[in-house]
């Protein structure tokens, strides 16, 4: 293809060095391209005439942006009702399966607030995407294409934001914002360990075994709570604790008890549960140590051994949804080609991560045993450090899932750790600001999305895979995701 005539009969209309600089991006003049040498020698008012955005010399339909914005927050719903129905439904499941006649809700309760969420999830993932598409839209046709790209994706994760409250105006979402600013901080992290200025500083961010670190200091966090002050916890995170902790709430109570150094209120009510699963048992009010409260007359380690296999059945439906969901987005095309390899590898990290979750639950209670036979006594340090190496743990999972479990983690050992300072005085509430944890989560979103158009190297492939699927592909500076197809019909268009 030869090259657009240099004679001069090139209109600035069509010029794109007139427009948003040379060609080639040498917008110091030092460009041997032709067209740019001729546009750069044509007079100021040969220009007077052109437009001042650079992609207005083809002409962009207003429906391809249209359609980009709905496509961008149909999918965004999907993915945020998919995963949170999946959840419910596992979880709606489960509770019809039970035997208890006595129920906070009734099942038909259950299943309305399920669909609630789900919806509430859906609009919440949904008006994110959108409001991002729309967003970048916008700045991108109000400011050029290429002149905004280094900060469009910013300022458009910023706006999005908010859309957090859609899942309940009311409804505190702490530990989802820290969850997310750890992700940007990792981000950031990674960024700073590849630049020259800030590489040094970022190098101890490279520890190879720095996720197994946080996941045991979020494990003393977490566990300790769990025992001794549950109420730091948010609810949904409380239940699955109560649930794979596999302790009923009067047991948990007698711990509390003998490690904060109270008296025991109700050593009946712990009684009278073992009695109800057949196990006669009576329990001593001078005992030093709860291992008789834990598992009743078994011994520490006929307790591991039941309670694991225990553990192993709660924990595969919860994996479920987690593999197999994100499959269905993530290797949706390759789910026709070679479904039988696809799913055999969801299988294997199903059985890799129930086994990673039983063994964390398992060994709190193992740990915790081992501690207070060794040292003769329960108090609160006590409890701390037998929870600290349950983070051990989570060597059993696979190297890329190990980061998400530990910052997930960390965000609600924060989240707990703040709420426990805040209620003893050292940490008083601010009143000033209502919604803290929406002003994270537009931050956060805020550098994950700049990094995501800027940075995109920084992000594993299937988090592209899927951040690609909903939001588009980023382009090239110079060109706009709506004018792929022009540039094949005419490769020299800007």
């Amino acid at each position: 293809m030869s090259l657009p005539p240099t004679d001069g009969s090139a209109t600035c209309s069509s010029c794109f060095s007139c427009q948003n600089g040379c060609f080639h991006g040498h917008d110091d003049g030092s460009c041997a391209d032709p067209r740019c040498i001729q546009c750069m020698r044509s007079d100021p008012p040969s220009c007077s005439s052109a437009p001042l955005l650079g992609f207005d010399s083809i002409p962009l339909k207003d429906s391809e942006k249209l359609s980009r914005v709905i496509i961008a927050s149909a999918k965004g719903f999907s993915i945020g009702a998919g995963l949170k129905g999946g959840l419910s439904l596992f979880s709606i499941l489960a509770r019809l399966r039970r035997t208890r006649k006595v129920e906070v809700f009734s099942n038909s309760e259950a299943i309305a607030l399920a669909l609630k969420e789900t919806l509430r999830y859906g609009l919440f993932l949904g008006t994110f995407a959108g409001t991002f598409a729309s967003v970048d839209e916008i700045i991108a046709s109000l400011g050029g294409h290429r002149r905004t790209a280094k900060w469009r994706a910013l300022l458009a994760g910023l706006i999005a934001g908010p859309s957090m409250l859609l899942t309940g105006p009311n409804t505190q979402h702490t530990s989802l914002a820290l969850y997310t600013l750890m992700r940007a901080a990792v981000l950031a992290s990674r960024c700073g360990v590849k630049s020259k200025r800030f590489g040094t500083y970022c190098k101890p961010l490279t520890w190879k075994h720095g996720d197994i670190f946080l996941m045991c200091l979020s494990s003393s966090q977490i566990l300790s709570a769990y025992i001794l002050k549950e109420d730091s916890l948010p609810p949904s995170y409380k239940s699955f604790l109560k649930k794979h902790g596999g302790k009923d709430t009067v047991i948990l109570q007698g711990v509390k008890e003998i490690a904060s150094g109270l008296p025991f209120t109700d050593l009946d009510s712990i009684e009278k549960y073992y009695n109800s699963t057949g196990v006669s048992i009576k329990l001593d009010p001078e005992m030093k140590i709860p291992c008789s409260i834990i598992h009743g007359n078994q011994s520490c380690g006929g307790h591991i051994i039941s309670f694991f296999i225990q553990a192993y059945k709660r924990a595969l439906p919860v994996y479920l949804p987690v593999y197999l969901i994100p499959a269905l987005i993530v290797h949706r095309e390759g789910l026709w080609k070679s479904p039988c390899s696809i799913l055999a590898k969801g299988l294997v990290g199903i059985a890799r991560s129930s086994l990673f979750l039983s063994t964390y639950c398992s060994s709190a209670w193992m740990w915790t045993c081992v501690l207070f036979r060794i040292f003769r006594r329960c108090n609160i340090p006590m409890v701390a450090m037998g929870t600290f190496p349950t983070g051990l743990a989570l060597a059993i999972e696979k190297k890329s899932r190990r980061i998400e479990i530990s910052l997930y983690c960390l965000a609600r050992a924060i989240d707990s750790f703040f709420t426990c300072t805040k209620d003893v005085g050292y940490l008083p509430q601010s009143k000033n600001l209502k919604r803290a944890d929406v002003v994270m989560f537009s931050i956060s979103t805020a550098i994950i999305m700049h990094c995501y158009s800027q940075e995109r190297e920084m992000f594993r492939s299937k988090y592209l895979i899927v951040l690609d699927w909903v939001f588009g592909v980023p382009p090239l500076p110079d060109e706009t995701p709506r004018r792929k197809e022009s540039r094949k019909a005419n490769p020299w268009a800007p």
